[in-house]
């Protein structure tokens, strides 16, 4: 770990990992990866998020006891990133937030 944070997650979004993590057989030694889909440029890009083991090509961190890694050609696009989580009679899951706007569940 070398202190670069380039996404950070709120107090319900590191709650909800860590409920996922106990209650939904993810295997030991797996943590949250935070990353993106798609080629950027005109099509742009998603967010993604899931579990998974650490690569030789990831940056590695800890938010509020979740290990969360990234890949380190990946951290420019994802710079100032938040994941929250969202419950409501409307929807549940998480979202992400960048330069103040809110971007697709999932």
């Amino acid at each position: 770990m070398d202190g670069l944070v380039p996404v950070t997650l709120t107090a319900k979004a590191v709650e909800e990992v860590k409920n996922i993590m106990d209650n939904k057989n993810i295997p030991e030694g797996y943590s949250l990866r935070i990353g993106i889909k798609g080629a950027g440029g005109c099509a742009g890009f998603t967010y993604m998020l899931g579990f998974d083991q650490k690569k030789d090509t990831d940056l590695e961190y800890l938010q509020d006891g979740v290990t969360v890694l990234v890949q380190k050609r990946e951290t420019m696009y994802l710079l100032g990133l938040e994941v929250d989580f969202y419950e409501g009679a409307d929807a549940r899951g998480f979202t992400f937030v960048k330069a103040g706007e809110e971007l697709p569940k999932i």
